[in-house]
């Protein structure tokens, strides 16, 4: 094997490193024997498994140094999804390994040994993958805090160890017979443990807009579920099928017209445990459970194009990011007071609505809700229900409160906006595709502008723009469709005009 005089400086290795795995995605692989073919797959894979460690000394330097905020990320975790465009779950073990395999530096200065040294070293052998990394953390996170340090530290090494050769569900099931043999009865698990393992996760919606949930509940928590699902997800009850069967609990339901829905009901557990959960979620709408206040954060709004109104087709956007068909708007509507937004084409470019004081008003933000869908800046996710009205230029630079100078903005990205270097600046574009939509850059400097396409990926679809048309006054139609129309403000304020 050859030795090659290598560079110590970081950023040169990368490059070298990425100049090389462009050769060997490029170069023949038919001059090698069946054996090399073998060595040559292995030895790749063993780099890749040390690059999990690099990636980790990587990120865990931007996040310690705040490096992220130079590209626009409020957080390091924004900036794995923003920039580097990685998923939730690759972003959590990123993270993860981050946390777990480098060398952090205390609030003190002084540094840190990685909290599984083990791991870290078999990561820097090239033995354990990312994923085996994911599987030893959760075990790791599963010990009870009741277990004194020296052995949680024997147990990570141990796993770690045997991690060499096990595949990643291997690795689990060892994990899982450490974690019965460190705590057999459960006994050690206290409230504190409990806790801080308790959580629900709303995943994203897949191509059916169907939504997966995951859920750890505390003890108490899954008490008093199971006890409301024993009346509302009877057989029988909150049946979407039937339109005779009884809605609400069955403690307030007629026990003969109860058993004779029942007969009707051919839905699993899991189907009533479903409609069981929607029944009460409706009837916590119907009762104020999304509040009286005026923040329309706080109510249901909607957003549509005109097309998908008429046809009842296709699919409309909340304001916290949700899809729900057309169809289905008309049954949401029967138990909220929400707001129904639409326009007439693609673009949905406000032209005009302006206002004299500091705060945008609720038409105003409306407005930017069809418009932009949540916070405007590239790559970021946050949805319209946790954004702010953001001035361009700030309100305290004279910046109007006029729909043509405001933007969505969370508010990590409101407060980045800055006239001094290191911060960014805003405006709403007067040209080119993207026409009407906020553009981000760093500030002074000439790079073209950027517009967040994570929320909106279909106004970068070549054919999507084709689908959508409509004739007319759309002012007329956008107003006719509403569901229902706002209540009209004080004569010569809040004049909304969209593009025909």
């Amino acid at each position: 094997m050859t030795t090659i005089e290598l560079p110590d400086n970081p950023l040169e290795l990368a490059r070298l490193r990425d100049q090389v795995t462009q050769k060997l995605a490029a170069v023949s692989l038919a001059g090698l024997s069946d054996r090399e073919l073998l060595v040559a797959s292995e030895v790749n894979e063993r780099s890749n498994r040390r690059g999990v460690g690099v990636d980790a000394r990587l990120f865990a330097e931007v996040s310690q140094r705040g490096a992220y905020r130079l590209a626009g990320s409020q957080m390091p975790g924004k900036y794995l999804e923003g920039q580097l465009r990685l998923s939730a779950r690759a972003r959590k073990q990123r993270t993860d390994a981050a946390l777990s395999l480098s060398s952090l530096v205390a609030f003190s200065g002084e540094p840190l040994d990685p909290t599984l040294p083990a791991t870290a070293d078999a990561v820097a052998d090239g033995d354990l993958s990312l994923d085996h990394v994911a599987e030893i953390v959760d075990v790791i996170d599963a010990i009870p805090a009741a277990i004194p340090a020296d052995v949680k530290a024997r147990a990570e090494a141990e796993l770690a160890e045997v991690a060499r050769t096990l595949t990643p569900e291997q690795t689990r099931t060892a994990g899982k017979r450490i974690l019965a043999h460190l705590d057999p009865d459960g006994e050690l698990t206290d409230d504190t443990d409990r806790a801080r393992s308790r959580g629900v996760t709303l995943a994203p919606q897949d191509r059916r807009l169907m939504s997966a949930i995951s859920a750890k509940l505390t003890p108490a928590a899954r008490a008093k579920l199971e006890a409301l699902l024993v009346l509302w997800a009877a057989r029988g009850m909150n049946n979407p099928d039937d339109e005779q069967s009884p809605s609400g609990s069955s403690a307030n339901v007629d026990p003969e017209a109860l058993a004779v829905a029942a007969e009707r009901d051919t839905r699993s557990q899991s189907q009533r445990n479903h409609d069981a959960l929607e029944a009460m979620w409706t009837f916590l709408i119907a009762n104020g459970g999304l509040g009286e206040g005026t923040s329309l954060s706080s109510q249901l709004v909607v957003t549509a194009s005109l097309d998908d109104l008429e046809s009842r087709s296709g699919v409309a956007t909340t304001a916290t990011g949700t899809r729900v068909p057309v169809k289905d708007l008309v049954e949401i509507a029967a138990d909220a007071t929400p707001w129904l937004e639409v326009f007439a084409n693609a673009s949905a470019q406000v032209l005009y609505l302006g206002r004299g004081k500091r705060l945008a008003s609720r038409a105003q933000r409306l407005a930017l809700f069809g418009r932009d869908r949540g916070c405007t800046a590239p790559g970021c996710t946050v949805p319209w229900s946790r954004t702010q009205a953001h001035h361009m230029p700030d309100w305290q630079d004279g910046g109007p409160t006029d729909v043509d100078h405001l933007g969505g903005a969370c508010g990590g990205h409101n407060r980045s906006v800055d006239t001094k270097p290191g911060g960014w600046e805003t405006a709403v574009l007067q040209s080119g595709p993207f026409r009407g939509r906020v553009g981000w850059r760093p500030t002074g400097s000439s790079e073209p502008w950027k517009v967040n396409h994570a929320l909106q990926p279909e106004k970068i679809l070549p054919t999507f723009g084709e689908r959508v048309t409509a004739s007319g006054s759309a002012v007329e139609k956008w107003l006719s469709c509403r569901i229902p129309a706002p209540p009209p403000g004080p004569p010569g304020t809040d004049v909304v005009r969209y593009p025909a």
